[in-house]
């Protein structure tokens, strides 16, 4: 592993950058340190003001053929630091890997763009496309960076819109062209508050809700034994996230609310999956008329991607995997990205970065050196490879 890339990635574990939802700083410094990366390495880059102190980062490398772009995608905000083992802004390096938070999701990407874009700029190489750098804020709540990012392609001036895109997350070394998207609503289920010395006199919303957790429970059942899973992600999949109810112990509770996270397949619309859900609340009511319940529309939405296999970017990504000696089979993972926009967006994508999923948001979060080490590698093979002829 490149002592350089080490130190950069470990800076960059040090920098607090939990995204304010889960009440952090934000992105500010992230975005300041890779700045200055980029103007010390001789790179054009600028900062783009997302939110108050909350800037996206922009770079760019000229190719041959300035009418075609290709894209590398990364965020710089981190989930929270709650209920974590290990100092979360110490990068400690112990058996190969170093531990913090973001250090998997996703700084180690962060760091190996930004130093496979330094290489391929130092190398002399011009690359066959130009070559555009984002990393944006916001990935881990509100998608607000890339949308910022998508809309500037917009902009008269602004060049072409990119050909092809990859987005670093940890995949293992693996190159993925299909990922599941997410919808999030509430339901809520209305009764008639009481004394509850006299439970009799009151309509427990509580209880009613149950019955809509019991359908929903079944529902999810009868989908898993009725519907084929996608070849690439999996079955679609709901879960009951959160659940509030009641005002205090000693009322019948008048209220009550449930949060879902649907996780949809490619093809699968929000409209289709609203619906579907509204029938099973159609079946409770017939079921219980005196029931009062509510969907909300969704406050989250996203759908799903899938970029084909014949498209040049999965193709160029395998084919460099393959060169390297790594599994270059596209495969498809049950997680949401950044790369769901920039599909819809018509900029055919991929995800591809070092790390595994399951220490990403982790008590103990890690990533592989050796792993960083290698998605340098493909970063900068891919940046010379894609668009030649």
């Amino acid at each position: 592993m490149k002592a350089d890339v080490v130190d950069t990635l470990a800076e960059l574990v040090r920098i607090d950058s939990v995204n304010p939802e889960w009440g952090g700083p934000g992105e500010r410094a992230v975005a300041d340190h890779a700045l200055a990366f980029f103007r010390e390495a001789g790179i054009e880059a600028r900062q783009d003001e997302v939110l108050p102190g909350r800037p996206n980062v922009l770079a760019r490398l000229p190719g041959k053929d300035p009418g075609r772009r290709v894209l590398f995608e990364v965020h710089t905000d981190t989930v929270s630091v709650a209920d974590m083992d290990i100092p979360p802004f110490d990068p400690v390096i112990r058996d190969g890997r170093l531990h913090g938070r973001g250090s998997c999701d996703v700084k180690a990407g962060l760091a190996a763009m930004m130093h496979a874009l330094a290489e391929v700029h130092h190398c002399g190489v011009v690359p066959p496309c130009d070559i555009l750098f984002a990393a944006v804020a916001d990935e881990e709540h509100a998608y607000r960076g890339v949308t910022k990012l998508i809309e500037s392609f917009d902009h008269a001036g602004s060049g072409p819109l990119p050909e092809a895109a990859i987005v670093a997350e940890p995949t293992e070394l693996r190159v993925i062209r299909a990922n599941k998207g997410v919808l999030r609503w509430h339901i809520t289920t209305r009764g008639r508050s009481a004394h509850s010395s006299k439970p009799q006199l009151g309509v427990n919303a509580i209880t009613a809700m149950a019955k809509v957790i019991l359908a929903l429970e079944q529902d999810e059942q009868r989908c898993a034994r009725e519907t084929s899973p996608h070849p690439l992600v999996g079955p679609a999949t709901c879960s009951i996230g959160l659940i509030e109810g009641g005002a205090q112990i000693n009322f019948v509770p008048e209220h009550c609310r449930i949060t879902l996270d649907r996780r949809l397949l490619p093809g699968e619309t929000e409209a289709g999956v609203t619906a579907h859900y509204e029938a099973v609340l159609d079946g409770v009511r017939a079921s219980h008329p005196d029931l009062r319940v509510a969907m909300a529309p969704p406050h989250l939405a996203d759908e799903a991607m899938e970029t084909p296999a014949d498209s040049a970017v999965v193709a160029t990504a395998s084919r460099v995997l393959k060169t390297m000696g790594l599994d270059a089979e596209p495969a498809g993972v049950p997680f949401g990205c950044d790369c769901t926009k920039l599909s819809r967006a018509g900029i055919p994508s991929v995800i591809f970065g070092p790390g595994c999923i399951d220490q990403a948001h982790a008590a103990v979060e890690f990533v592989v050196i050796e792993e960083v080490d290698r998605a340098v590698d493909f970063y900068r093979r891919f940046m010379l490879e894609y668009g030649q002829d």
